[in-house]
């Protein structure tokens, strides 16, 4: 009975914020579709596929004349591949493709097609894909430049929608920034799980390691960490090689963490100055890691762990 009631207790006082959460979900659902219609009834890519990173049902339609409109970008081909991988029945053929042609060299543009293969189960298509990607540079995902972009176009329409939301550049860059990690950055739960079938498959091995390289390359810190995953498969688990890849996992997540407490200053004062500060790295370090890696310099905090 006194569990029960505790829970019940619980239940109405949780009830206002349940509310007031609910009550700014539809402020923000409200805000995207007016940023939607106001950034897709312009005729630059950037803010045509804003509207579409912003959209949560006419994202591939807009990030495709977003691609037209810059055939030459390999960020928005990227977002165009992306949104359509994760829009339930969008068909990825035409966007791979499109984003292959764009971005020969970078081997992300194979992820969602060796995402369909592996649920088709069509060993022969996987170990294809596996080959091509082998033979890329490293993986490209886009997020910070996209996010740039967003903030840019959002800051130029920023008269003409609600001031609701993203009204200054320190809200402003957390949607973008939000937004960006949420729709651009993979899983890479595809490819980790080659990864660990290729310990068994003498055939994938080799190029499984040389993706595992490319990943370490690459622009986002989840990246980073799937190669190593992917790189530990092919020594023993009690080795010094796999000790020092478990040692690398730890101090990138440690690196990231700190940052990201760095990242959120705790003085109100402090946010407009600091978010263009963070902006302005963006603008010249594109890779995840980088970014970190300046925001732990800036706070004069270590770069080797606590």
């Amino acid at each position: 009975m006194y569990l029960r009631g505790w829970l019940m207790c619980a239940v109405l006082m949780a009830q206002p914020a349940l509310s007031a959460t609910h009550a700014e979900n539809d402020r923000l659902r409200a805000w995207k579709i007016t940023a939607v219609a106001v950034l897709s009834a312009r005729s630059d890519a950037n803010s045509v596929a804003t509207a579409a990173m912003l959209s949560p049902a006419a994202g591939p339609e807009l990030a495709a004349r977003a691609s037209e409109l810059a055939p030459d970008s390999a960020p928005l081909a990227w977002v165009h591949l992306r949104l359509c991988a994760i829009t339930p029945g969008c068909d990825i053929r035409a966007a791979a493709t499109a984003m292959r042609w764009v971005a020969a060299d970078n081997p992300a543009a194979w992820l969602p097609t060796l995402g369909v293969a592996q649920r088709e189960r069509d060993t022969v298509e996987i170990e294809r894909i596996l080959v091509d990607m082998s033979q890329g540079g490293h993986f490209e995902v886009y997020a910070i430049p996209v996010a740039v972009l967003m903030f840019d176009a959002l800051k130029a329409v920023a008269a003409s929608l609600p001031r609701s939301f993203a009204d200054n550049d320190a809200s402003r860059l957390a949607l973008v920034i939000g937004v960006a990690n949420a729709k651009l950055v993979p899983t890479f739960a595809a490819i980790e799980e080659v990864g660990r079938e290729s310990a068994a498959l003498p055939s994938r091995h080799e190029s499984c390691q040389k993706i595992a390289r490319k990943l370490q390359r690459g622009d986002t810190v989840s990246g980073e960490l799937a190669g190593l995953a992917i790189k530990k498969h092919a020594f023993l688990p009690e080795s010094k090689e796999a000790h020092a890849i478990s040692e690398r996992r730890h101090l990138l997540e440690w690196q990231a963490a700190a940052a990201a407490r760095f990242d959120e200053p705790l003085l109100p004062w402090l946010k407009k100055p600091h978010a263009r500060w963070h902006l302005a790295r963006m603008r010249t370090l594109h890779r995840e890691q980088d970014v970190v890696l300046a925001i732990l310099r800036e706070q004069g905090a270590s770069l080797s762990g606590p």
